[in-house]
């Protein structure tokens, strides 16, 4: 699938005589970097499915991933430890829309409402998108507190040290180095 989104999307079109005109578009792929984590079940289990969810998205193409990394609860409730990774993917999803998909793949993976920073089945974070910054009531990226959880910045600094967080301009491996 990834292949196919590279190309141009072909887009029908019926005039008012019912004849089909075709035309293209060409999307825009923006690289965007998700973290996912996981303390409930399974967790290794349910880092898996959540990435192979995603790669089955037609519309996000994953190119990175992380290794696994097992990490201490930052945050909230006594709970067991998680483990994290990062990907990188490229895709033409709105930053909206995308946090939407995301919810919508906790949800069939388990995930139930719970209390702040709680235990949970699978959690599904946007931490980048290309050098964008969004400010809305229910998504903020680059993801907020991102530059202060080596949760975040190991796996990141291991599929992309080089990147730059686009508030501060200050690298990921910089960023990482800061909070060690």
């Amino acid at each position: 699938m990834c292949d196919l989104l590279q190309y141009a999307l072909v887009l029908r079109l019926f005039d008012s005589m019912t004849n089909i005109i075709f035309f293209t578009s060409t999307s825009v792929m923006t690289k965007v970097y998700a973290g996912l984590g996981s303390n409930l079940g399974n967790k290794r289990e349910n880092i898996v499915r959540a990435i192979d969810r995603i790669d089955a998205h037609e519309g996000i193409c994953i190119k990175e991933k992380s290794g696994l990394y097992n990490t201490t609860p930052v945050g909230g409730p006594p709970q067991s430890d998680y483990v994290n990774c990062v990907i990188g993917l490229e895709t033409a999803i709105e930053p909206q829309i995308l946090l939407k998909e995301f919810k919508e793949i906790e949800i069939e993976l388990g995930r139930k409402p719970g209390v702040r920073w709680g235990p949970r089945v699978v959690d599904l974070d946007i931490l980048l998108y290309g050098d964008r910054i969004v400010n809305d009531h229910n998504l903020k990226i680059p993801h907020e507190r991102m530059h202060e959880r080596a949760f975040v910045l190991e796996p990141l600094c291991e599929i992309s040290p080089g990147i730059k967080h686009p508030v501060s301009g200050i690298s990921i491996s910089e960023l990482l180095e800061k909070i060690k």
